[in-house]
């Protein structure tokens, strides 16, 4: 008969005794934030730890990469309280952030209910997360970090009430919308390293190679039936040139004959991999997501900085 280990869950602070010290410091490590962005499903590339805004400081100051959009994360390796509650929304107008993530030991059952409140009563532009922090062990091995996400926003009931407000979805932007989360849920489910993002109502989906210089744009092209999967160079005609030249190999890498469109009267270019689909056809999305998945890690790996 097999052996198997006692799996026993470790005090975090002796994973990290000082939270400002020791945990912030570690968090703020890229490979560290890229633990917690594969968690909550958005990109976060730091900007400064213990930022300041007024008389306080944020843990945590960070954008959502390709966005630019602000995100603040606040640390308590322990309970909940209100004091952490209140900086959160002080933090959180202060520095125009539009995600607030809270990072705690555990969650008092009124703090998880007032952010959920809080996610249910504003627009996309804010949303909330708690998540529960812990450390695990088998028998005497070294502690791995666990995120537990206890509260997140509801992105589609948001959608849902803002178009019953605005009037401003179509059919067409709301089944985008449904594509898209469930193309996020579907890499997470299939543990993907791509750092997937929020989803948004419209026809591309965003997703970081590393560099400010580029991305990876996944596209669905309701009137021509294509799904795309795209290096989009910012603003470098001279990198494309230099990525054309290496086209046979990129090419044999990708396994796929692809579409370079320099765009001379743009600033923009493209290398381009598209395929025929129905958007219509909800049934086939899995085997769509499962192609988007697999381009966009050959194009990551390939292109990646």
């Amino acid at each position: 008969m097999s052996t198997f280990g006692n799996l026993q869950q470790v005090d975090l602070r002796k994973g990290w005794s000082h939270e400002a010290f020791d945990f912030t410091t570690w968090l703020v490590k890229p490979e560290n934030l890229e633990m917690l962005s594969d968690e909550i499903g958005i990109e976060i590339a730091p900007i400064e730890s213990e930022a300041r805004t007024g008389r306080y400081s944020v843990d945590i100051l960070a954008e959502e990469e390709n966005t630019g959009r602000k995100v603040i994360i606040e640390n308590q390796l322990e309970q909940t309280d209100h004091d952490h509650l209140g900086k959160l929304v002080t933090y959180g107008s202060g520095l125009d952030a539009e995600y607030i993530v809270w990072i705690v030991k555990a969650a008092n059952d009124e703090h998880r209910q007032a952010l959920e409140w809080l996610n249910d009563h504003t627009g996309n532009e804010l949303n909330f997360f708690l998540l529960k922090l812990e450390l695990w062990q088998i028998d005497d091995s070294k502690p791995a970090v666990k995120f537990n996400t206890v509260v997140k926003p509801n992105e589609w009931t948001k959608t849902l009430r803002e178009q019953t407000q605005s009037k401003n979805l179509s059919e067409t932007k709301l089944m985008q919308l449904d594509f898209w989360q469930q193309f996020k849920a579907f890499c997470k489910d299939k543990g993907s390293r791509l750092g997937t993002r929020k989803a948004f109502p419209q026809h591309w989906y965003e997703i970081s190679i590393g560099s400010s210089e580029a991305h990876i744009a996944l596209t669905v092209n309701t009137r021509d039936q294509e799904l795309g999967c795209e290096l989009y160079i910012q603003d470098d005609k001279e990198w494309f040139d230099e990525l054309h030249e290496g086209k046979v190999e990129i090419e044999k890498e990708i396994g796929s004959e692809l579409e370079w469109q320099r765009l001379d009267d743009k600033k923009a270019s493209r290398i381009k991999l598209a395929k025929d689909f129905n958007f219509e056809d909800q049934d086939q999305w899995p085997d769509y997501f499962g192609w988007l998945k697999d381009k966009a890690d050959k194009f990551k790996q390939v292109f990646g900085a």
